[in-house]
């Protein structure tokens, strides 16, 4: 009686070179490339010979999740900011599924997205969060089912299953809008920007009345709140300037040293280093040059930063954390009233919207921000009414002046 040759978990046809796992073909040519090609992440390079691990599941998924590390280091793709977070989505993968990626199956991941959005939660994520993770796992799968790795092979010898795609493009989400943030985010109005000013100049005036010792922390924030809107930095691009990076501009000499500030340390892609720009101070921010000389002369001073050249410094004389911007930006939030939706990145929007209000080129505010497509900028834009009934009046009159009574 001939054996059924797709009964066990692993046969191995020795004529034809095939090996058949799990009913799951693979050519023994191919999947030996790995090894030839020594890939960065490739199996062989991460399992070590004739070790038997107590409980071989977890000890694989470290392995497996290791080497996903080093293919994405061997791409310079961002420690902290890209190759951590990734692998952490992974990891709670796992735990809510209580299962292993060979085991994975496209419901597993379509059962993890739905949780995750379930209004029954405390924080149900955003479909642009949504998306996020499912790409992650995507990209994950697609490094662990990809035969020249390795992985498959150890996967189906080991546990008689392979990891395969869990998400395709019928089960991910669909992006059919330019925006996808919460709708209450939104830029801030020239009133909202001058309370929020308001309410972080009057948190110094507190520390001076009461005599407390935070005053000097107090003007501190408000430097930096302003230095933010009046250059539209990002969080990392604010806390990382120095002072090197305050820059004169031969076309206005009157703006001193405060010309711009060059931004070394924007937002990366692709696994690029941080991009670098300079932005120009324009004549309706210029109010900036008088705040960064009083930090900068009198007020940096007096918190001892040493050689420090960190242009916005802590009490301790360190350079300012993300936590401590937040923060800064969270108490004037609320001591301005505003809506708990705005964040410190709404004053980069605002700034954004503010330079179309003033009639600066799309390409001069794309450049400003750091932008690489005025389409994104786009995104960041939201005009009030009266700039467009502006808009609108002045094409009117250029087009029908005769319908318009001359004032």
């Amino acid at each position: 009686m001939l054996p059924d040759l797709f009964s066990a978990s692993f046969r191995i046809a020795v004529a034809g070179g095939w090996r058949c796992l799990n009913n799951v073909a693979f050519d023994a040519t191919e999947v030996s490339v790995a090894q030839a090609a020594d890939l960065p992440g490739a199996a062989h390079l991460e399992l070590a010979d004739g070790v038997i691990h107590l409980d071989p599941k977890p000890a694989l998924l470290e392995a497996m999740l290791a080497g996903w590390v080093r293919q994405q280091q061997a791409r310079f793709l961002s420690e902290e900011g890209t190759i951590k977070r990734r692998v952490l989505v992974v990891r709670r993968l796992v735990e809510f599924t209580n299962a292993y990626p060979w085991e994975w199956r496209p419901a597993d991941g379509e059962a993890f997205i739905s949780h995750l959005q379930s209004a029954n939660r405390k924080r149900p994520i955003a479909m642009s969060t949504g998306r996020g993770y499912e790409t992650t796992l995507a990209l994950f799968m697609e490094f662990a089912a990809d035969r020249r790795y390795g992985w498959s092979r150890e996967c189906a010898e080991r546990f008689g299953q392979a990891p395969q795609q869990i998400f395709h493009e019928d089960n991910r989400v669909a992006h059919v809008t330019e925006y996808e943030g919460r709708p209450g985010r939104r830029p801030l109005t020239y009133d909202e920007v001058q309370a929020l000013f308001d309410a972080v100049d009057g948190r110094v005036e507190q520390a001076r009345g009461l005599g407390r010792k935070g005053a000097l922390t107090a003007m501190r924030d408000a430097a930096l709140l302003k230095t933010v809107y009046a250059f539209g930095l990002r969080r990392n691009e604010a806390r990382m300037l120095d002072l090197p990076d305050l820059r004169r501009t031969p076309k206005a000499p009157q703006y001193r040293q405060y010309g711009g500030v060059f931004v070394r340390f924007g937002k990366a892609s692709s696994g690029s280093p941080p991009k670098r720009r300079t932005v120009l101070t324009v004549p309706e921010m210029d109010w900036i040059v008088d705040v960064l000389d009083h930090w900068v002369t009198e007020v940096r001073p007096l918190l001892s930063p040493g050689r420090l050249p960190a242009l916005f410094v802590t009490e301790r004389s360190g350079r300012m954390s993300l936590r401590g911007l937040n923060t800064a930006f969270g108490q004037a939030r609320v001591d301005a009233g505003l809506p708990s939706e705005a964040d410190l990145h709404a004053l980069r929007h605002s700034y954004v919207t503010h330079l179309v209000e003033f009639d600066y080129p799309e390409k001069f505010v794309s450049l400003q921000v750091g932008h690489a497509y005025a389409s994104t900028t786009a995104i960041y834009t939201g005009v009030s009414d009266e700039y467009r009934n502006r808009l609108l009046q002045r094409v009117l009159q250029e087009r029908h002046a005769d319908l318009w009574d001359e004032q």
